[in-house]
Order: structure tokens, then C-alpha cells, then sequence
């Protein structure tokens, strides 16, 4: 599972991938609890983190881990950037931007996200 949360280059910028393609509700609830023990290591306002939730599956649990993450994580990001929300509900998508009280933006295409992370 580990190898789901990894640094990637882009543009000379090291950006955390967390890659919660294809899993399943349990699976994200898993890695999402996993990923505080990566972000908390860095200095705050530091990283950089690309979300690719393209064809996961969300249950309330899922969730719920994720939007705890979120909070936990928020002094240590300075930029976050999501793909593949599709599968995503949007009333879910809604809770986790209020609970965190962080904006959450969505991208088509890695490619599209990662342009935008690396921009000054």
C-alpha cells in the first residue's frame, strides 16, 4: 500500500503522489490514514501533493478518514491538486472542503494538475 503515497518529478519539483486509482472503499480508508505519517515529516507549507482518485469507490468511513487527513495535513501543504473526482459524490467532495477549510481543486488530466502545482 505504501507504494501508493511516493514522490514524483515534475518540472524539477518534487510533488507527493497519492495514488488512490482504482481502490476500493476499504483500500481508500487504508492509504488515506497512511498518508499523515508522510506529510507531517516535512516542513510547513512545504509540499506539494497530487490526489489521483481516478475509479475509486467512497463510503462514508473513506470519507471521513480522509477529511481528518485533511485537517491534520493542512499546516504542512502548500499546494493540492485532485484528479479523477468523477466517481467522487459531490456531497462528499462539499464536506471535505468545509470540514478541512481548505480549498480542494479538481483537474481533468495529471498533466493539467501537475502544470498547476509547479506554478509560482
Amino acid at each position: 500500500m505504501e507504494n501508493r503515497i511516493r514522490f514524483i518529478q515534475h518540472e524539477g519539483h518534487n510533488i507527493l503522489l497519492i495514488d488512490l486509482s482504482g481502490c476500493s472503499a476499504p483500500e481508500v480508508k487504508r492509504i488515506a490514514g497512511l498518508i499523515p505519517k508522510f506529510v507531517t515529516t516535512h516542513p510547513k507549507h512545504s509540499l506539494l501533493i497530487l490526489t489521483d482518485f481516478t475509479g475509486a469507490e467512497f463510503d462514508r468511513d473513506a470519507v471521513t478518514t480522509m477529511k481528518e487527513g485533511l485537517v491534520f495535513d493542512r499546516p504542512h501543504v502548500k499546494k493540492s491538486a485532485w484528479i479523477g473526482t468523477e466517481n467522487l459524490p459531490k456531497v462528499f467532495y462539499e464536506h471535505m472542503k468545509a470540514f478541512s477549510q481548505r480549498e480542494l481543486p479538481t483537474f481533468k488530466t495529471r498533466e493539467e494538475a501537475l502544470d498547476w502545482l509547479v506554478q509560482e
